[in-house]
């Protein structure tokens, strides 16, 4: 059975793209903190511009989609935001493209972003107009990674509570059936929001290219080059076929030019 690193409870190497986000996410929190000082001197909140408000959001605050992943509020929750974002993208970092995995983690914050703003409309909509409670924090990101590393790396194996052997899919299973309770609890525009990042993080593991964009590119490009040379083939085939036939001679050509009855004799031949 795989198991990550020299022992189940090891961490990835702290470098690339994790290490820029995890520092990033680091000097967000005592930017905000400094400026949540100074800004209650003043009578605003600082938070409260940051986070996703999808009100907020509607009338103006375009913003709130990218920033609220980097407010954090509490030092317990923003050091277990930022171990478990140094988990997931640290491993994943160890055998996909740090752009790609950058890619997945944006997606992701997007997608439980407007997932909440979405479910905020539709709820306004039917008439329910319930409160709203601010949305921070990278929970989005997270458990858009968390889907992928199930569905990439679903057979590796960790302990859970440091205790119980389980396997990668399996977490993310397990997370995703929480999620769904939560959709009855007071908790649901989190929920909503942490299911909408994970269906962004499918999404773009469907549709981007994990060899990069060049790659995807050059490689739809020499496939429609084949599909066109072998339609040549085919359609002159098919000339050559006729002009036989007005020699009073029948042959049958494949796809590749080559007669139907020298593959038989061939066959035949080695048979």
């Amino acid at each position: 059975m795989h198991r990550w690193g020299s022992s189940p409870f090891s961490f990835p190497a702290f470098r690339g793209v994790t290490r820029r986000l995890i520092l990033l996410n680091l000097a967000a929190y005592f930017v905000l903190a400094l400026g949540t000082l100074a800004a209650r001197e003043t009578g605003g909140d600082l938070v409260l511009q940051m986070a996703l408000e999808p009100p907020s959001f509607l009338h103006g605050a375009l913003w709130q989609p990218l920033t609220y992943s980097f407010v954090h509020l509490g030092i317990g929750s923003t050091l277990m935001e930022l171990l478990s974002l140094w988990f997931l993208m640290g491993f994943l970092e160890e055998y996909h493209r740090p752009g790609w995995i950058f890619g997945v983690y944006a997606a992701s914050v997007l997608g439980a972003a407007f997932s909440a703003v979405a479910i905020f409309v539709l709820a306004n909509e039917m008439g329910y107009g319930a409160g709203f409670v601010p949305l921070y924090g990278c929970f989005g990101g997270l458990f858009g990674l968390l889907v992928v590393f199930g569905v990439l790396h679903g057979d590796m194996e960790f302990l859970l509570f440091f205790t119980i052997g389980i396997k990668a899919r399996y977490i993310a299973v397990i997370y995703g059936l929480v999620s769904l309770a939560m959709l009855f609890s007071r908790q649901r525009i989190y929920a909503v929001a942490e299911l909408g990042g994970a269906a962004a993080a499918l999404l773009f593991l469907w549709l981007a290219p994990q060899r990069g964009v060049g790659y995807w590119i050059s490689e739809r490009w020499f496939r429609l080059v084949n599909s066109y040379y072998r339609w040549k083939r085919r359609r002159a085939g098919r000339k050559f076929e006729v002009y036989m036939r007005s020699q009073g001679k029948t042959i049958h050509l494949d796809g590749y030019g080559k007669r139907i009855d020298d593959e038989q004799n061939d066959k035949k031949r080695w048979n």
